[in-house]
Formats: C-alpha cells, structure tokens, sequence
C-alpha cells in the first residue's frame, strides 16, 4: 500500500460512512431501523 493511501484511509472510509448515512436518511430508512430496534428490544424484556 502506497504511503498516501494509508494516510488517507481513514477520512475517506468515514466521508463513505456518512455519506451512506445521509442516503439512508433520505430514503426513509431512519424508521425502518428504529421500527426493527423497538421490536429487538421489546424480545429481550419478554414484553413482544
């Protein structure tokens, strides 16, 4: 691995990330995960 990539690893995984993050966002899916969550959550108390 070149020099400037190791250097660069890093912000360009997290600029991806949040990129990722921003698209999920737009396409609605900040509920569907949270949906999911609730119902993970609820298993484990023994409530669901």
């Amino acid at each position: 691995m070149s020099k400037a990539l190791k250097k660069y690893k890093a912000p360009i995984l997290l600029g991806a990330g949040i990129l990722f993050l921003v698209i999920g966002a737009f396409r609605g899916e900040i509920a569907v995960v949270l949906q999911k969550a609730i119902i993970i959550c609820l298993e484990c108390v023994g409530i669901g």
